[in-house]
């Protein structure tokens, strides 16, 4: 989840987006209870690959991809599939890549009206909305960990969670139900550390105001790295709150009825990020140069960002059953971290991971 807008902003810009995350869970699951009718309607979408799916053949059309924020280095694998044609390759005519942002609709329901086929969202998010009503579920992951850190100086490092004990940490207003979460996730004493109100520029960390600093691993470190600031980062993710990230939402009837499509849109996806992991710049280049080219990208600072999501991507799990996939240990770790942040939902109507798991039964290599 690497959030930046522009050159000069583009650390601060990861705070709007948790805040817009924040937001959408508010604002979101209102407009999805109508949205159900709504797409009962129907619309361009929801015939483009119909055939494609039901006769197993090649030929799925167009598809629509809505994608959590801007189009930078987040998106690096489905840039790689889009420019080296692995979407073409598996029967998509054309594959339009829909940009998120502080302005747009949420992400759900953006699906349930049927406005893009698949989108990348979260689990927090997406159960949010199926708490609602809305008819959806998480088909895969790329992040096997999320981007929240707790960022501190090298010079004085917050290495564990206890380590936050005496000290104040910088905590962003959209952030506060995660750090709310993190606090009883961890069994952490909360009378211990000062929470201070912080707004989006990391500067406060750098003159000490403060000694952590909430953010995520993928940007604001590399930010402050680049100015020349030697910082460290403690994933909540490896401290006890693990929650999967940028997941892939559809609805249940896309799972019911083009399973195919799925499977070749996956397929597509698996090959563009596998050639990200292994060449974080590759994307990175295609972020900076191309699909989000004028929103002031470097490449430098892209593929910072590309390497550390990288690092989200991999981990034992998906390195033995491939990627996306979510181990059933995972799949109820994040369903007992979802718990802590008040949302209380099965496995089983949040998560179907049967299309990943069938598409590395039935292309082994892939892994």
């Amino acid at each position: 989840m690497s959030r930046s807008t522009s050159s000069d902003d583009r650390a601060f810009a990861a705070t709007d987006r948790r805040l817009f995350l924040k937001r959408g869970l508010q604002l979101g699951g209102a407009v999805l209870l109508g949205a159900p009718l709504l797409a009962a309607c129907g619309d361009s979408d929801s015939s483009s690959a119909s055939s494609g799916s039901s006769s197993g053949s090649k030929s799925f059309g167009e598809l629509t991809l809505r994608l959590s924020w801007i189009k930078n280095v987040e998106f690096a694998g489905s840039y790689i599939a889009d420019s080296k044609g692995y979407y073409t390759d598996e029967g998509f005519s054309k594959v339009t890549l829909i940009g998120g942002g502080p302005s747009a609709t949420p992400m759900e329901t953006d699906v349930v009206t049927k406005k893009a086929l698949i989108a990348i969202s979260a689990p927090d998010i997406t159960g949010a909305a199926v708490a609602k009503g809305a008819p959806l579920k998480i088909i895969g992951a790329q992040y096997q960990k999320n981007p929240f850190c707790i960022m501190s100086m090298s010079k004085n490092p917050i290495a564990k969670p206890e380590d936050m004990y005496g000290k104040k940490i910088g905590v962003q207003a959209g952030n506060e139900s995660v750090w709310a979460a993190y606090i009883k996730a961890t069994g952490l004493d909360e009378s211990k550390i000062t929470k201070v109100p912080v707004q989006f520029d990391p500067l406060p960390l750098t003159q000490g105001t403060v000694d952590g600093w909430f953010s995520f691993v993928t940007n604001e470190p590399n930010t402050l790295r680049l100015k020349g600031f030697k910082v460290s980062t403690m994933l909540l993710a490896d401290t006890g709150y693990p929650l999967v990230s940028e997941t892939y939402c559809v609805r249940q009837d896309t799972i019911d009825n083009k399973r195919d499509l799925l499977k070749a849109f996956l397929r597509a996806e698996i090959k563009g990020w596998k050639a990200s992991i292994a060449d974080p710049a590759l994307g990175a280049r295609l972020a900076a140069e191309t699909y989000g080219k004028g929103l002031g990208l470097t490449t430098k600072e892209q593929t910072l960002e590309s390497a550390d999501e990288s690092k989200l991507l991999v981990s034992a799990g998906t390195k033995k059953n491939g990627l996306f996939t979510i181990t059933p240990e995972l799949v109820e770790e994040n369903i007992k971290t979802l718990k802590y942040g008040g949302l209380d939902i099965t496995a089983a109507k949040l998560f179907d991971l049967s299309i990943i798991d069938e598409i590395y039964k039935e292309n082994p290599s892939l892994v």
